[in-house]
């Protein structure tokens, strides 16, 4: 892995609305803000999903560190609540390499 993953927790509410109510159009708008920001940033951060829910918007990158995904929220004026590292990742997958050690 180049960098670690960080994951970006946004807060409940975009312009007074809940995220789970965006439009596609808004929810393109957003992103497209978001990768033109990225894009000034070069290659050092790199956004990899966002999992939309209700009330919060959780964004993973691949960063050198927790400081440059806050300039990128701030820059683009996106809340930026908490930013974790993640640790490691589990799945399915994992479960079966455990199951085929024993």
């Amino acid at each position: 892995r180049k960098h670690p993953n960080f994951i970006l927790l946004t807060v409940a509410k975009t312009r007074g609305a809940y995220t789970g109510k965006l439009s596609q159009a808004e929810l393109q708008g957003i992103s497209q803000k978001s990768c033109s920001i990225l894009n000034d940033f070069g290659s050092q951060i790199q956004w990899m999903e966002s999992y939309v829910t209700d009330e919060k918007i959780y964004c993973v990158y691949q960063a050198p560190n927790k400081e440059i995904i806050k300039q990128h929220a701030d820059v683009g004026g996106f809340p930026a609540n908490r930013i974790e590292e993640i640790k490691n990742v589990i799945s399915p997958v994992t479960a079966k390499k455990a199951t085929e050690a024993v």
